[in-house]
C-alpha cells in the first residue's frame, strides 16, 4: 500500500496529518486519494469508519488555490451533524481554507455574514443550501469540487429534487459519491452525476466483528425488555426508534426507570443537539435514543451495543444503523427487536435484504445474560476476531473492550 507521500500528498499536508497522529493511508485513501489527485471522479462504497472522509478531503486541500473568488468545493451531507464533523476534520487539515457550515435548525446570520466575508469550501445540508441560493447569498459557478458524502441518502426521493438543484448550478466539477452502502438503484445516478469515476468499493469485515441477534417480544413488553437489557450491558449503547415523537417518548419512559439517557431527533434545536452529542461522546450519558440522524456518519468511539426498538424504513437504514458498533477493529454487539405486529415489516426488510438474523433466546438473555440461540443452537462466531473471542456456548453478557 502506497504511503501518503507516494500518493503523491504534499509535505504540508503530511505534517498535519502527521500532527494527529495519521501516518500511513488506509485502504480506501491508497486507492481514491491519487485518483482524485489526477482529477478523476471517484465513487466510494467503504463501511463506516473505514477513512473516506479523509479520502475526500486531503485531495480538496491539497488542490484547492487559497483566497479568490469562491466558494470553489462544496460538501453536501444529510444531517447537521456530519456537516459540522466533516468541517472540523477539514480545518485539521488546512488552517488557512476558509470554510462554513450551513445548516438549518439556527438563524442565518452567522452563516451569511461567513458567506459574505467569502469562503473557500461549503460544507452544509441541502435545505439551508437552497435558502441560501434563494437568497442571493451563495452562488456555485464557480464550484471545481463537489462531494455528496452519503451519497445513497442523497440521491434518494427525500433529498433527490434539492441535489438535484444544487448540481445544476454548478458547471463540471470534479465529483466524489462517498457511501456506506451504494443500492443498486443509484447506479444511474452516479452515471448521470459523474464523468467515467474510479470506481473504490472495499469488502466490509463488519459482519466478521458483529454478533447481531434477534428478540422476539410482545409489543406491551417491549420497555422492560429494553430496560432490562440496558442494565445488564455495561457501556455506550445507541437505541433506534422510528419517529421522532417514539425517540421522545421512549427517553422520557427510560429517564423515569432510572437510565442515564439522551435523545437526538429532527425537532431538537442545534444548541440541544450539540449538547446531546457532547454528553454521549464524553461518557457522561451512555444511552443515546434516536431516529435515523445517528445512523449515517457520527462519529463516536466504542459504542458496544445498537438496538434497533423499532424497524427502519429499509434494509439500507439497518446497515447503518448497526454500523454504529463494531468500527475500527472492535467488536460489537446489535440487537433487532421484532414483535407480532412487526412481522410485515421484516418479512419487507428481507426482501430488500437485510442479513439473516439468528433468534435468541430472549428469557435465557434476560435472567443470565447468556446469548443462546433459540433450541440449544451454537452462537454463531467468526474466525476472522480470532482469540479475543470466548467460542463456549451460554457467554455472559458482557461490553467489548475499548481502547
Amino acid at each position: 500500500m502506497p504511503s501518503f507521500a507516494e500518493a503523491g500528498v504534499s509535505p504540508r499536508t503530511l505534517s498535519a496529518l502527521s500532527a494527529q497522529g495519521i501516518t500511513e493511508p488506509v485502504q480506501v485513501q491508497a486507492e481514491a486519494i491519487p485518483a482524485l489527485l489526477a482529477g478523476r471522479d471517484v465513487v466510494m462504497e467503504a463501511q463506516t469508519g473505514s477513512g473516506k472522509t479523509l479520502a475526500y478531503l486531503i485531495p480538496l486541500v491539497e488542490k484547492l488555490p487559497r483566497g479568490g473568488a469562491g466558494p470553489r468545493a462544496m460538501i453536501v451531507t444529510p444531517t447537521r451533524e456530519l456537516a459540522l464533523q466533516v468541517e472540523k476534520v477539514l480545518r485539521g487539515l488546512s488552517g488557512d481554507l476558509r470554510t462554513t457550515v450551513l445548516y438549518g435548525g439556527v438563524g442565518y446570520a452567522t452563516q451569511r455574514l461567513a458567506l459574505k466575508r467569502g469562503v473557500d469550501v461549503v460544507v452544509g445540508t441541502p435545505g439551508r443550501i437552497i435558502d441560501m441560493l434563494g437568497q442571493g447569498k451563495l452562488s456555485l459557478s464557480r464550484i471545481q469540487y463537489l462531494v455528496l458524502d452519503e451519497a445513497d441518502e442523497m440521491l434518494d426521493a427525500g433529498f433527490a429534487p434539492s441535489v438535484e438543484k444544487i448540481l445544476g448550478l454548478t458547471y463540471e466539477p470534479q465529483t466524489v459519491l462517498a457511501s456506506a452502502t451504494m443500492p443498486s438503484w443509484v447506479t444511474s445516478m452516479v452515471e448521470k452525476h459523474t464523468h467515467d469515476p474510479v470506481q473504490v468499493r472495499l469488502e466490509s469485515n463488519h459482519a466478521d466483528l458483529l454478533e447481531h441477534g434477534m428478540l422476539r417480544v410482545d409489543r406491551e413488553q417491549k420497555l422492560q425488555t429494553l430496560s432490562r437489557l440496558l442494565r445488564r450491558h455495561v457501556g455506550s449503547a445507541i437505541i433506534f426508534g422510528r419517529t421522532k415523537h417514539g425517540v421522545k417518548k421512549l427517553n422520557h419512559s427510560l429517564r423515569q426507570m432510572g437510565h442515564n439517557s439522551v435523545e437526538l431527533q429532527g425537532d431538537l434545536s442545534q444548541l440541544v443537539r450539540d449538547r446531546t452529542m457532547d454528553s454521549f461522546r464524553a461518557g457522561r450519558s451512555q444511552i443515546l435514543v434516536a431516529t435515523n440522524v445517528a445512523a449515517r456518519g457520527i462519529d463516536v468511539d466504542s459504542v458496544g451495543l445498537v438496538v434497533n426498538f423499532e424497524l427502519p424504513d429499509s434494509a439500507q437504514w439497518l446497515t447503518h444503523r448497526v454500523g454504529r458498533t463494531a468500527r475500527m477493529g472492535e467488536l460489537g454487539r446489535a440487537l433487532t427487536f421484532v414483535t407480532p405486529e412487526d412481522e410485515p415489516a421484516w418479512v419487507k426488510l428481507s426482501r430488500q435484504g437485510a442479513p439473516v438474523i439468528r433468534e435468541l433466546d430472549t428469557k435465557r438473555l434476560l435472567d443470565d445474560g447468556s446469548w443462546n440461540y433459540l433450541q440449544g443452537r451454537p452462537m454463531q462466531t467468526h474466525a476472522a476476531v480470532g482469540p479475543r473471542m470466548n467460542r463456549s456456548r451460554g457467554r455472559r453478557w458482557a461490553p467489548k473492550r475499548t481502547r
